[in-house]
């Protein structure tokens, strides 16, 4: 049986306040939480030093949230690594509690815990995701790495609810060979829309 303080504290990789780069809310301003562990094990991951847990330092929520409102932050994002291995609850209690918004960056491939005002699911072919997150996505972002891809994702467009919002994502190391190619399936397929690493582009965090 884990300890309370096992359940409560969270292994911090990184926190910072700075723009999302992707997805949905690209450009708007976020204070982003970055939580070690990860068993999805993507190949071409660019914090594959988040994986290993115990190499993070374990903070309270309590400290988390104080250091977001030391921040003119509105809206927090957690991600990792993959922050579901954690039980999310009590961070987005007391984050909503102080009128933060909660985002969710995640695979899916653990049970959700938390209370969440927008989950960006990202499905990966390592670790699929559980069937029980797939209807919960607000937004379906996925990763292409591979021509094949594609198909990949018409698979997990079909499974998501019919609000959820649909984005192809070049892999950073691959965009000069399948941006066109996501290009021109979106122009085919207008249902989905072009995601990019905007951050990355500004050199922001």
């Amino acid at each position: 049986m884990r300890s309370v303080s096992d359940d409560t504290m969270l292994p911090v990789m990184e926190q910072f306040y700075t723009l999302q780069g992707e997805g949905a809310y690209q450009g708007q301003a976020a204070y982003f939480i970055r939580l070690g562990g990860c068993d999805v094990g993507c190949v071409w991951c660019d914090v594959k030093e988040s994986w290993d847990a115990q190499k993070h330092p374990r903070q309270k929520p309590e400290t988390l949230v104080e250091a977001v409102l030391s921040t003119p932050a509105k809206i927090v994002v957690i991600t990792g690594g993959e922050p579901l291995m954690h039980s999310l609850d009590e961070l987005t209690t007391l984050l909503h509690k102080a009128g933060l918004r909660c985002h969710l960056e995640t695979s899916g491939a653990h049970p959700l815990s938390g209370q969440w005002d927008w989950i960006c699911l990202s499905p990966k072919k390592f670790k699929a995701p559980l069937t029980a997150c797939l209807p919960m996505a607000n937004e379906l972002k996925v990763v292409v790495y591979h021509p094949s891809d594609l198909d990949w994702a018409d698979q997990y467009a079909a499974q998501v609810s019919t609000s959820c919002k649909l984005y192809l994502q070049p892999e950073w190391d691959r965009a000069d060979k399948v941006t066109q190619l996501l290009v021109d399936k979106i122009k085919s397929d207008p249902r989905w829309q072009l995601s990019l690493q905007v951050h990355k582009y500004i050199h922001v965090p």
